[in-house]
């Protein structure tokens, strides 16, 4: 008798957990993000330990955040994206910095190193964008002012950690001779963001409506879904490539997509994908949750 692949195991653990967890949870009004996240932690190394694999599946199931913000991006037309400027820079600059300084006063006054402080400040100033969204969508509260506001907060977030982290390796330790190369390499990696960034928006413009235009007339419902998620998978891939946020990549191409005559077939399609990728992240977030050191 043949064993059972392990992938369909692992599908049917997860499924399980999902579909007896998430409904008990919302049953008792917690929301979905405490089911998954107690079913991740269920089943996983600190529960019942029917996965160890934990690793591999956090890193697939990011690709749900990439896509959540890819239809956010959807939702936000360029002009009201400008028109949310000041709440992004405003808001967003307030909240990251005034956290991130009581943060790291708080943990000064305590006798830590103000390098150490600084940087737990400034990782403890920025909040999880997957988990708020979720939970702001789930309330409809995006549509209202309070919603908004949070999201111009959130973005700011995303956008403020590139910079923090390539503020790390200046507040370690380093080599003199890394330190004079520390310009010339900072340089070297905004000028290729910048060339990225640029090339999306240029190609978004010229080139992604008359693909997209060109795709539909195919009448291939399916090959019109992959090129959905083709251009997804392309634009997080670039991103990374260059060391920023692949979900700030998804984000950026869903805007330059708002006002194409596609928008709402795009959202019908990559949908479903968001929906089980992102409850598959939470899952993986609960499973990686170390009790020991907590």
């Amino acid at each position: 008798m043949e064993h059972a692949p392990v992938w369909l195991i692992n599908s049917f653990i997860y499924l399980s957990a999902a579909v007896i967890a998430v409904p008990l949870s919302k049953a008792v009004g917690l929301g979905s993000i405490i089911g998954y996240l107690a079913a991740g932690i269920a089943i996983g190394p600190w529960g019942l330990g029917l996965v160890t694999n934990v690793e591999d599946i956090l890193h697939f199931a990011e690709f749900g955040v990439v896509l959540m913000l890819f239809l956010v991006g959807l939702e936000l037309e360029p002009k009201r994206l400008w028109s949310l400027r000041h709440p992004i820079f405003g808001w967003g600059s307030a909240q990251v910095l005034g956290c991130a300084l009581v943060l790291t006063a708080a943990a000064m006054a305590f006798g830590v190193s103000w390098r150490v402080a600084l940087v737990a400040g400034l990782g403890l100033a920025l909040s999880s964008t997957a988990i708020a969204l979720q939970v702001m969508g789930e309330r409809n509260l995006l549509p209202t002012s309070s919603g908004q506001a949070s999201f111009s907060i959130l973005l700011f977030q995303d956008v403020a950690a590139i910079p923090i982290l390539a503020l790390l390796p200046i507040l370690g330790v380093i080599s003199a001779e890394k330190e004079a190369l520390a310009p010339v390499n900072h340089a070297l990696e905004a000028l290729k963001i910048i060339a990225v960034i640029a090339g999306i928006i240029l190609g978004g413009r010229l080139l992604l409506r008359p693909l997209f235009r060109w795709i539909a007339r195919s009448n291939t419902p399916e090959i019109f879904t992959a090129a959905s998620l083709l251009l997804v998978v392309g634009i997080a891939g670039l991103m990374q490539l260059v060391g920023l946020s692949m979900a700030l990549g998804a984000f950026l191409a869903g805007v330059l997509l708002a006002e194409s005559e596609y928008r709402r077939e795009l959202e019908t399609d990559i949908e479903p994908f968001k929906g089980l990728l992102l409850g598959l992240f939470f899952i993986a977030v609960g499973m990686s949750i170390d009790f020991g050191v907590l």
